[in-house]
């Protein structure tokens, strides 16, 4: 039985803590029970980086392969939440498009035409929401594109995501999915088997149904929506906000436009649009000082990682010059590092790029935009900007 003694910082964390403004509490964690006990998840929280390495590696003794695991709850096993030679099969179709030349060859017109168009949509405003306005829309799109969904709008799918993300969120937080979330995947599965009957040439869908079963198609086809719309909507959300609310790194940036990709990483460091990764152990393990039993849960804080002082000094710092800022754990690491990193650098390198071109002036309206939020997911929930207007 874990006690209350034995994590005292652990026992006291709450998930509200932890959704709201995480770090300070993460940061205690990390310096004095970096593997704690949290009875609000009922699961491990690791926040150090070199053992959250040692778990996210190590799939033989902590895997995702277990029927608590949220994603698998909603959506069905697919290559998030199966191990081994299934979890291969299952990622194996989707693996060449998301190679950094695929992603370069195939996406980057694409993405640079619709940001140009989103861009030029709100720009004579000299305002907007660009959560909502931009970076969202600009991720559904990518996602539909890579996908090859037919009869399936940006509107829709939208949808679909919001619900399928809330009813994961819904898990995690220990809290029951709605109904909207089973509702959702189901319309997403009519949108796939469509998708799959029509048999267009170039839809990946199409590809992936060769050498999978339809409904392990759909499963996947889900955690790619989800994934790439939330990661890369966070990505881009959280990079304008931090860039924003740093004038003299904004300043750099501007000076030197090849410092984005440096934003973009020492972004993701400080705040990781995918928090955490659950894992369960397959076996009674010591880590962290902590005696970890089979079948607890292991919930590793990538957000902590991401902070750790030992290997990124002054971590709460938005520092465009630091140096390793590519050790930065947002994309998991092991078997499951998230196979669209690069196509969702790249969304958020255009994006970025074409904001900061397009919107002269660009600056956050801090009085209308709001921090990160989330316990899984991380962003703001309304990042509200202006810039100068063109004159009429």
């Amino acid at each position: 039985m874990v006690t209350a003694d034995r994590f005292p910082l652990g026992s006291a964390t709450t998930l509200a803590e932890l959704e709201d403004d995480p770090h300070p509490r993460l940061a205690l964690l990390r310096a004095h029970e970096p593997v704690s006990w949290l009875p609000a998840p009922g699961g491990w929280l690791v926040t150090r980086r070199d053992l959250a390495l040692r778990v996210m590696r190590d799939a033989d003794t902590f895997t995702v392969d277990d029927p608590r695991f949220s994603t698998a709850q909603v959506v069905g096993p697919s290559m998030l939440s199966l191990e081994g030679a299934e979890h291969a099969r299952h990622r194996a179709p989707f693996t060449d498009p998301f190679r950094p030349r695929d992603v370069r060859d195939r996406f980057a017109g694409f993405v640079a035409d619709k940001a140009a168009r989103l861009v030029e949509t709100v720009r004579p405003r000299g305002r907007a929401e660009l959560r909502r306005e931009v970076a969202g829309p600009l991720a559904v799109a990518v996602v539909a594109e890579s996908l090859g969904l037919v009869d399936a709008d940006a509107k829709a799918v939208l949808s679909w995501y919001d619900a399928i993300v809330g009813a994961v969120s819904d898990i995690t937080a220990g809290r029951p999915a709605t109904a909207a979330g089973a509702a959702a995947f189901d319309e997403l599965r009519d949108s796939v088997e469509a998708t799959v009957t029509a048999g267009v040439d170039t839809s990946l869908l199409v590809a992936a149904a060769e050498r999978l079963r339809l409904p392990e198609v759909v499963a996947n086809a889900a955690v790619l929506m989800f994934g790439g719309i939330e990661t890369t909507e966070g990505m881009i959300a959280n990079t304008v906000l931090h860039l924003l609310s740093e004038p003299g790194q904004l300043a750099l940036v501007r000076a030197d436009p090849g410092l984005v990709d440096a934003a973009i990483e020492e972004s993701l460091r400080l705040e990781p649009a995918a928090a955490v990764v659950d894992r369960y152990a397959t076996a009674d393990v010591t880590i962290g000082g902590a005696e970890v039993r089979r079948g607890d849960l292991v919930v590793v804080s990538l957000a902590g990682a991401n902070r750790d002082p030992e290997v990124f000094p002054d971590p709460d710092r938005f520092d465009l010059r630091r140096t390793n800022s590519r050790l930065q754990l947002a994309f998991a690491h092991g078997p499951h590092f998230c196979l669209g990193a690069h196509l969702a650098r790249l969304e958020t390198r255009v994006c970025l790029l074409t904001l900061l071109e397009r919107l002269p002036g660009l600056r956050l309206d801090a009085a209308a935009s709001t921090a990160p939020s989330g316990l899984l997911f991380r962003k703001p929930s309304a990042l509200h900007v202006r810039w100068d207007a063109p004159v009429s």
